[in-house]
């Protein structure tokens, strides 16, 4: 069974509607690819999706062993190469609201690189993640 529903609106615009809640997220082709970026691409979702996962990810450890991480930030750049035109690499970059002990960085560290999305992109997709904690 499907859980996105995406139509073609043209102009180089999709429409995504998530079924069962019925948010829709509206994607735009970016500007150096004939498109008028005036929302996300679906390569900003990609970097997003990552983005996404790595914080929950690391919040459904921190909810088991106690970390409080509430208000951490992330940024998230991609970098597109050509021939073929793909995402080759995502930039990640954290900021936690609070300090952390070696026990507390390790497990969010270990959720955050095991999430979904990090672990379902290809091998050849550079993931340059900077915790901040260095």
């Amino acid at each position: 069974m499907a859980t996105i529903h995406t139509t073609y609106l043209g102009g180089l615009r999709t429409e995504a509607t998530h079924l069962q809640s019925g948010t829709k997220i509206i994607t735009d082709a970016p500007t150096d690819n004939k498109g008028k970026g005036e929302s996300f691409s679906p390569t900003d979702l990609l970097t997003e999706s990552l983005a996404g996962c790595m914080l929950t990810t690391m919040g459904i450890a921190a909810d088991v062993h106690g970390i409080d991480m509430n208000g951490t930030e992330c940024e998230v750049t991609k970098v597109m190469a050509a021939n073929p035109r793909r995402v080759a690499e995502v930039v990640t970059t954290f900021k936690f609201p609070k300090q952390y002990t070696e026990k507390e960085k390790e497990i969010l560290k270990k959720a955050a690189l095991g999430c979904p999305v990090a672990v379902s992109l290809h091998p050849d997709v550079i993931k340059t993640i900077d915790f901040g904690w260095d």
